[in-house]
């Protein structure tokens, strides 16, 4: 297990030790998009230095977090149903980050995972429930998913697919969600270009996934 020990017993204490060790919550956040073999974990999280990811992985399966299954002659890692019940922390967790979110350093960098979770903390079901239901593509660098909205389900997928309305946009993404920056004033300055569909959908896009900056 982790060697951190607060000494103290209480919930919070647990969890932490659980947990807070540098890296493991992204590692819980990853696998929460999907169940990762070892290299596509790694491949998502680009700095982490390859004895901390196995270390972590073995205290965080010995945790009851995760677990190793073989999946098609491979092993993978996925959540256990008690790492599961990790989700919403990690989307409010997020959400409370999100207000603190500057300007991108150019050292930094947006996965298909980051971004996956990143939308479900973004998403309003209820505002959702009452529009049609859309389908988004979006290319940010050589991460492209493919975003389903019906009513208050959200599916976001990797890759190519039929969409109402495809753009491309980077890291200032961020201030449409945040309704820093009006969606048709994002597609004027070149923030999100449009790919394909009408660019009014793009306010319905920034109706539908929110947060308060």
């Amino acid at each position: 297990m982790a060697a951190r020990d607060y000494g103290q017993y209480s919930g919070i204490s647990q969890a932490l030790e659980l947990i807070g060790e540098r890296w493991a919550l992204l590692i819980v956040r990853d696998l929460l998009v999907g169940p990762r073999r070892y290299g596509e974990l790694a491949a998502g999280l680009p700095r982490i230095p390859s004895n901390i990811l196995a270390t972590r992985l073995k205290e965080l399966q010995a945790a009851g977090v995760l677990r190793r299954v073989p999946r098609s002659r491979v092993i993978v890692y996925e959540l256990t149903p008690y790492g599961r019940e990790l989700e919403p922390v990690v989307l409010a967790l997020g959400a409370w980050g999100f207000k603190a979110l500057g300007e991108p350093r150019d050292e930094q960098v947006i996965t298909r995972e980051s971004l996956t979770i990143d939308l479900r903390t973004a998403f309003r079901p209820q505002v959702a429930a009452a529009l049609p239901a859309t389908a988004y593509r979006a290319r940010l660098g050589a991460t492209e998913l493919l975003i389903r909205v019906d009513g208050p389900a959200l599916d976001v997928a990797s890759g190519d697919g039929p969409a109402d309305l495809a753009f491309a946009t980077g890291p200032d993404l961020r201030r449409v969600i945040t309704g820093e920056l009006a969606p048709d004033r994002a597609i004027a300055t070149g923030v999100v270009e449009v790919l394909h569909g009408p660019g009014g959908l793009l306010d319905r896009f920034a109706s539908t996934f929110h947060l308060a900056a």
